[in-house]
C-alpha cells in the first residue's frame, strides 16, 4: 500500500504546549478537537512510498512520520459544487441551478461563467504558439486534433476562456535559499496579483520536509503571510514536495484546472521518491501543470545540469514550462510570463475511445492547424492514468462546476 506523502504544518512549539495543557485539563486529547480536522490514519511501517497506483484515499494520511508542531489558520470560505441531482442539474453555492450539460461553458446572468465537465470526458489544458513564439488565441474545435495511445479521438469542444485554477506554490526553503527568499516571495505574490482573481492557491515551503504554511484560499494577504514562514535550513526534498502537493490539490482543490509553481535553486537531494515516481504520482492524480523556476545561476555545473534536466522533465510531462533565469532580478518578470501563460490556454475536451474502467496509462498528442496561420505548436501534458474509481467521485472531480468571475 502506497503512503500519501504528508504536508506538515508550521507552528510555534510554545503555542502547542499551551493548547495541549488546556486540552489535558478538559478531558482526553482529541486531534480533531484540537485542530478541527479528521485524525489521519497511520500505518505501522512506511512500506513502499513509490507506488502511486496503490495510493490510499486522498483524505487519508498513512505516513508514519509525525508532523511537527502544528497550527492551522482556517482558510477563506470557498463555495463548493454539489453532486448532480436526479434531474441532471447541479448547484454552486451562491448561484442558481444550472443544467449539467458537459462540454460547455455558460455565462450566467450575474456575469460569472460555469464550466460543466462530464466524468467520462478528458479535459486538456493546451497552450498554442506560432513560429515566433506568440500565443494563438483565435482557434476553434475544428482546428484541433487529439490522439490517445496513437488513436485519433473526437474533440467535443474547445474553449478559450480565462478559467480559474487551483494552484500550489512550492518554494525551496533549504539553506542555500537564505539570500533569495525575499525576492522569490515578491515574485510569487506578483504572479498571484497578475492571475485570475478567482484563482485559489496554497503555499508549501519545503526543505527535507514539505510544510503547508497556507491552505487553499483566494486571500492574497493570507498567501503572502504563508510565504513569510521560512527557515532556510536543511536539504531539498523536491520530489516528495511535488507528490504531496499534487495530493493536496486532488483532495482540496475546487477547480478542475490545477497548477504547481516550483521555485528552487538546486537539485533534489533528500526525497524518498525519485523523479519518475513523483511524475507518476502527478499523472495518476489527473495531474496539475507544473511550472518550475530554477535559480541555478550560482550552482555547481553538475548540480545545475541535474536540476535542469529534472525540472524540464517535470514541466514537459505535465504541459508546463521550465524557466532558468540568469539572475535573481529576472524572477519577477518570469512570474508575469507564467501568469499570462496560465490565463491564455485552451480547454480541449474529448471523450476517450477507451473506457476508463480498463485503467492504464494513456499517452496524448495534440496538434493544431488553421489556414490563416503557419506552423502551430501545442503544449499539453504527455499523458494520464485512467482509473475506474474516477467515476465514483462525482463531488470531487466529476460534473464539477467552476465559478469564474
Amino acid at each position: 500500500m502506497d503512503s500519501t506523502l504528508p504536508l506538515n504544518l508550521h507552528h510555534s512549539r510554545f503555542a502547542l504546549l499551551v493548547a495541549l495543557a488546556m486540552l489535558a485539563c478538559s478531558g482526553p486529547f482529541s486531534y480533531s478537537q484540537a485542530f478541527g480536522q479528521q485524525m489521519p490514519a497511520a500505518s505501522n511501517s512506511l512500506n513502499d512510498p513509490t507506488r502511486p497506483e496503490a495510493q490510499p484515499p486522498l483524505d487519508v494520511d498513512r505516513d508514519p512520520i509525525p508532523s511537527p508542531d502544528i497550527t492551522v489558520n482556517p482558510p477563506a470560505s470557498i463555495g463548493k459544487a454539489s453532486a448532480p441531482n436526479a434531474e441532471g442539474s447541479a448547484k454552486v453555492s451562491g448561484s442558481s441551478s444550472v443544467p449539467a450539460n458537459p462540454n460547455e461553458i455558460q455565462k450566467q446572468q450575474n456575469g460569472m461563467y460555469i464550466l460543466h465537465a462530464n466524468v467520462d470526458e478528458v479535459l486538456l489544458n493546451c497552450a498554442v504558439i506560432d513560429e515566433k513564439g506568440r500565443p494563438v488565441m483565435d482557434l476553434d474545435r475544428s482546428d484541433f486534433r487529439v490522439w490517445e495511445n496513437g488513436v485519433l479521438q473526437t474533440v467535443n469542444s474547445v474553449q478559450h476562456m480565462d478559467l480559474p485554477v487551483s494552484m500550489g506554490i512550492l518554494i525551496d526553503d533549504s539553506g542555500s535559499m537564505r539570500d533569495k527568499r525575499n525576492a522569490v516571495n515578491a515574485a510569487a505574490i506578483h504572479l498571484l496579483n497578475a492571475s485570475n482573481p478567482s484563482d485559489e492557491a496554497f503555499v508549501v515551503n519545503f526543505s527535507d520536509r514539505a510544510y503547508l504554511d497556507q491552505r487553499l484560499t483566494t486571500d492574497r494577504v493570507a498567501l503572502d503571510r504563508g510565504m513569510s514562514h521560512f527557515d532556510t535550513t536543511g536539504t531539498t526534498a523536491l520530489y516528495d514536495a511535488v507528490a504531496a502537493s499534487a495530493d493536496e490539490l486532488a483532495k482540496s482543490g475546487k477547480n478542475r484546472r490545477e497548477v504547481l509553481l516550483i521555485i528552487t535553486d538546486g537539485a533534489d537531494n533528500a526525497s524518498r521518491l525519485n523523479l519518475q515516481e513523483a511524475i507518476r504520482r502527478v499523472q495518476n492524480l489527473g495531474g496539475p501543470v507544473v511550472y518550475p523556476i530554477g535559480l541555478l545561476f550560482d550552482a555547481e555545473k553538475d548540480e545545475s545540469d541535474k536540476a535542469k534536466n529534472a525540472l524540464e522533465t517535470l514541466s514537459e510531462d505535465t504541459g508546463g514550462i521550465a524557466y532558468f533565469p540568469s539572475s535573481l532580478q529576472d524572477v519577477y518578470g518570469i512570474a508575469s510570463q507564467v501568469a499570462t501563460d496560465i490565463r491564455e490556454q485552451y480547454v480541449v475536451d474529448y471523450h476517450s475511445s477507451t473506457p476508463f474502467s480498463l485503467g492504464g496509462y494513456r499517452s496524448i498528442r495534440v496538434e493544431a492547424s488553421a489556414q490563416h496561420h503557419g506552423a502551430l505548436f501545442v503544449r499539453t501534458k504527455r499523458g494520464y492514468y485512467a482509473k475506474a474509481e474516477q467515476q465514483a467521485r462525482p463531488a470531487q472531480e466529476a460534473d464539477q462546476q467552476q465559478v469564474i468571475k
